[in-house]
């Protein structure tokens, strides 16, 4: 039948694709470098651990692990979760405020379904996650930036946005921050706590990238000062185990995890049953330390190879961060530089990164890449610098 536009919800009007996942189509080729995807390593995947979790679930659990399952998630993962959540440093966290979801973004549209309606107002940071704009977008929010600098998000800005915006809530990812790396620092996670409790503010805290960290010291999570019960604790195991299994988590007081599982029960149910029991048989089978050491290892190396390639290839005029930690860097250019006419350029040269743009909920940004480095071997990292540099100078 044909499909006239008027047949589709006022809302795909405001909804643009991710770059990302049209990029992506193009860098399954295996001779283009990618530093495109937010992936992790797929050669560091437990493959083998997770084989064994898998078949020993199935030999002492098999019925149950395929049967339908509780909305909030299995139960020994729920207490597995709420164990490393109060190692992170977020104290008197129990298993029953623990939500499990098919991935951390599922918590994002989750959380944009019970809080959002058309024309409310998210405060982010800026630059901010593509894929939390394109879930709050859905919903019809508006995006208002809070000023941030090379220590993140700057709170002191917060009060007078809160005045003129009445926001539903800020949207945060404080460490190693997608896309530019960046953390933000102890200091202003307190003052951040702090203001929310002052003003009702609610807080996503999105912590995905937190047990990364290959360098420097570990600062705890906005929610270790949260004292109000102002912040939603979210984060995931597709960057400790693998992202096929799709499990995230978020921690959430009484009055806002019921909601939320009303809309997860409308939403799919349950998350899998399969993959809640195999991915807790794994965790309690295995190291853990040890295999985020290979993982943090992986990464710092692979970092310092890019910043390396970085510094020797690249023309003057650019920068670019030095994260601690996480999957990403990104980098500034400068103001005359179109990041989406360089990626045209830079797929000829069978070399790939995301265009700052996507990262802005506006059209700005035009001048800034971010570059995966978790996902290339050294080599590959410093031949697709050496492409890249060579379009940047040409």
């Amino acid at each position: 039948m044909p499909i006239s536009p008027e047949i589709f919800a006022e809302r795909m009007r405001t909804m643009r694709p991710s770059t990302i996942r049209e990029i992506l189509k193009v860098t399954a080729q295996p001779e283009i470098i990618s530093f495109a995807g937010g992936l992790p390593a797929p050669e560091l995947f437990p493959v083998a651990e997770v084989s064994a979790a898998a078949a020993s679930v199935l030999a002492k659990n098999g019925p149950e692990s395929l049967q339908y399952g509780p909305s909030e998630g299995y139960a020994l993962l729920r207490e597995w979760i709420a164990d490393e959540v109060r190692s992170r440093g977020v104290k008197n966290v129990k298993p029953t405020d623990v939500l499990v979801t098919n991935g951390s973004q599922q918590v994002l549209d989750l959380v944009g379904k019970i809080f959002l309606n058309p024309g409310d107002v998210v405060l982010t940071e800026n630059p901010t996650y593509l894929a939390a704009i394109q879930a709050f977008q859905t919903l019809q929010a508006k995006f208002v930036p809070v000023p941030t600098d090379e220590f993140g998000l700057v709170p002191e800005a917060i009060p007078e946005l809160i005045k003129l915006h009445q926001p539903k809530f800020l949207y945060t990812i404080p460490t190693f921050q997608n896309p530019t790396g960046i953390t933000l620092i102890k200091e202003r996670r307190a003052k951040l706590a702090q203001i929310a409790a002052q003003h009702n503010l609610l807080i996503i805290e999105d912590d995905p990238y937190g047990k990364l960290r290959y360098r420097g010291e570990e600062v705890p999570p906005i929610k270790h000062w949260d004292e109000a019960n102002c912040v939603l604790y979210v984060s995931t195991f597709s960057k400790t185990i693998a992202p096929g299994l799709r499990l995230g988590w978020v921690v959430a007081p009484e009055a806002i995890f019921s909601q939320l599982l009303i809309v997860k029960q409308a939403s799919d149910l349950h998350t899998s049953s399969f993959d809640q029991r195999v991915a807790y048989a794994y965790l309690t089978q295995n190291d853990q330390t040890a295999h985020l050491n290979k993982i943090r290892s992986a990464y710092g190396e692979r970092f310092d190879v890019m910043d390396a390639a970085l510094k020797a290839e690249m023309p003057a005029g650019y920068t670019w961060t030095k994260p601690e930690g996480g999957m990403f860097l990104w980098v500034t250019g400068p103001k005359e530089l179109d990041g989406m006419a360089l990626l045209k350029r830079a797929i000829e040269q069978k070399v790939a990164f995301v265009p700052g743009r996507d990262f802005f909920p506006s059209d700005a940004g035009a001048n800034y890449l971010r570059l995966n480095y978790s996902n290339s071997t050294p080599a590959r990292i410093r031949e697709g610098v050496k492409r890249l540099a060579a379009l940047c100078r040409g």
